[in-house]
């Protein structure tokens, strides 16, 4: 990808419709993207359909939900969940009798991590095990669906599995430092990725990031023919990042959260999605703003990139609509702080020369620097403070916004998609929502 490919205009197609079937491949927890597809295909009348990734036991034994755990996945969902459980990834997974890559991490301490090594040829026995358990796992989701898609009706496949990092103690004082930390407590994203501990979580981010979105299309092959040769389509979807454009000196510039670790496994994912395209499958993968969720909250800085959002609203027309998203941001405000003072704090850094530095399409995902840390996490505990409470922020009200943008985006665009791979910028999105709000 040499280049971002924007979705510039708001799309108005819908070939979905009642009797058609929506599916969710990943469980629905939170707050997240997720959510407003699965609105748009409640709009639409489709019948939604999701997953479960299952839950551990005591011995960390993957498992099916309970009754109990079912109906308030299903109530959650507002559809039938398969219970098949589809945990992707293969930290937890190895040959029987023989230690997980979790296992293999137990040991590592924050002194001893960066020299430590691992044993790649058990790490590939435990991957192909989890690959395994995964596939066929997937088949026995796809033999359940192939009763639950009418012939003739059409199909909408949302991969939405993301993540991969094992869950093992020294990671958290890891991540804390590079995603957290500066002067004394900074550490380089580089020195992670370097070592043994990095590879492996970084090969992890392939297999549940992006290998699984292979394993869908690849899994759903049959219920796709059958639909086609009725006259039905399948469309496939994929939540993106990789940088977003935003308003910086008035102009719609693409800029990026540093370090974004996943950033390798998300380019994998373009590129299976770019691999479909050519076999005539409609996969679609939506690189999406940077937003505040429960599992983004660690990378300090990555909520810098949604203040803009204010001037693009404005910006695309916004009207009155945009001032009342204005009003409510200056009322989680601190008394004496103003809206225009915090975002000239944003303009401030993005015209800094370090942040211009990170600005390199070609190089990305880059690696953080302390100067950096300086920068950004200086500039987001300074914005925070500038709030009444930690618990209502600015991000939060743009957060909302956000995710309520790119559902009709994604759903609409699908309908007739114009690329494999697409960014859902700034500008695209205050269009939809000026356009939902007028």
């Amino acid at each position: 990808m040499k280049a971002p490919i924007p979705l510039r205009n708001v799309p108005q197609s819908n070939i979905f419709r009642k009797g058609d079937v929506f599916v969710l491949f990943g469980e629905l927890f939170g707050r997240g993207y997720a959510n407003g597809l699965i609105n748009e295909a409640r709009k639409a009348g489709m019948t939604v359909v999701g997953i479960t990734v299952g839950r551990r036991d005591e011995n960390n034994a993957l498992r099916a939900l309970t009754a109990e755990e079912l109906a308030t996945a299903e109530a959650n969902l507002g559809g039938r969940i398969i219970n098949v459980p589809l945990m992707a990834g293969f930290d937890l997974d190895a040959p029987a009798g023989e230690p997980t890559p979790t296992d293999l991490l137990a040991d590592m301490t924050l002194k001893s991590w960066q020299d430590d090594k691992l044993d790649w040829a058990h790490i590939e026995k435990c991957r192909a095990v989890g690959v395994k358990r995964f596939k066929d796992s997937v088949a026995q989701v796809m033999t359940e669906l192939e009763g639950m898609i009418p012939s003739g009706s059409n199909a909408f496949f949302a991969h939405t599995m993301a993540g991969g990092i094992p869950k093992v103690k020294v990671f958290l004082a890891i991540a804390n430092r590079i995603y957290k930390g500066r002067g004394e407590r900074f550490l380089s994203s580089s020195a992670l990725l370097n070592s043994d501990l990095g590879k492996l979580i970084l090969m992890n981010f392939d297999e549940v990031t992006a290998n699984t979105f292979q394993h869908l299309i690849e899994g759903s092959a049959a219920i796709r023919s059958r639909l086609e040769k009725a006259g039905g389509q399948v469309r496939y979807t994929a939540y993106g990042y990789h940088g977003t454009e935003i308003l910086i000196d008035d102009q719609y510039q693409w800029q990026t959260y540093t370090s974004y670790t996943q950033g390798k496994a998300k380019m994998r994912l373009e590129n299976i999605a770019e691999a479909a395209w050519v076999q005539g499958i409609k996969a679609t993968v939506y690189n999406c703003p940077e937003i505040r969720t429960n599992s983004s909250d660690i990378f300090v800085g990555v909520e810098l990139s949604l203040f803009p959002l204010l001037k693009a609203l404005k910006k695309e027309q916004g009207g009155a609509w945009a001032e009342a998203q204005w009003q409510a941001c200056r009322d989680v405000l601190q008394e004496g702080q103003t809206l225009e003072s915090l975002l000239q704090k944003i303009d401030d850094y993005n015209a800094s020369d370090v942040m211009k530095g990170f600005r390199n399409f070609a190089a990305w995902p880059m690696a953080n620097s302390a100067e950096l840390a300086e920068v950004m996490i200086g500039t987001s505990e300074e914005i925070t403070k500038m709030h009444k409470t930690r618990d209502a922020l600015v991000t939060d009200v743009l957060s909302s916004l956000v995710l309520e943008g790119t559902g009709p985006l994604m759903f609409h665009e699908s309908s007739n998609p114009s690329a494999p791979v697409l960014w859902l910028n700034h500008d695209v999105i205050a269009k939809q929502l000026n356009l939902t709000h007028r």
